[in-house]
């Protein structure tokens, strides 16, 4: 009689208890059902025209892939800010020549204003830049894409980590 008591206790802690598990170990409020990321304006002077738009849909993918909540065109938590740096330069110098850079990075800054429409106190407006290295001898033009996706794709974790894992 005594274990069977025990056990439906504790059944009943168990289920009473509400934890929210990702696997992305994200800290979404559960008030939150949705999303929104409004499109990310090239302030950037180097930028080509696609920069902007590419990282306004990785971002909006990342989320969508990585959390439970719906994309709307004004969610309960907001995305915005614009590409505000896009850089070439030299970054070490090649031993054989050395007035010549074996390496080469492109760098990438966004400003991003993130809203909690509904928790204020989580709101933040902080800029994020990432780089990406090609040797030298690479035209920029062959392997642009390439980079900016790379930087993309940690642009992207580095936004969402802010938002939700509280970095």
């Amino acid at each position: 009689m005594y274990k069977k008591t025990s056990l439906i206790l504790l059944c009943f802690a168990v289920s009473s208890c509400h934890v929210n598990y990702s696997l992305s170990g994200a800290s979404i409020p559960d008030y939150a059902k949705t999303f929104s990321v409004q499109y990310f304006k090239n302030q950037a002077q180097l930028a080509g025209p696609t920069v902007a738009q590419g990282f306004t849909d990785a971002l909006r993918n990342y989320i969508a892939s990585h959390s439970r909540l719906s994309l709307t065109e004004s969610g309960d938590l907001d995305f915005q800010g614009d590409v505000s740096g896009y850089s070439i330069a030299p970054v070490t110098a090649s031993s054989a020549a050395p007035a010549q850079s074996a390496t080469t990075r492109l760098s990438i800054t966004i400003d991003v204003t993130y809203t909690d429409k509904k928790d204020p106190k989580k709101c933040f407006t902080t800029s994020f830049t990432r780089y990406a290295d090609f040797p030298s001898s690479q035209n920029i033009s062959a392997v642009q894409n390439d980079l900016i996706t790379q930087i993309d794709n940690q642009l992207t974790q580095d936004v969402y980590d802010k938002a939700f894992n509280n970095w």
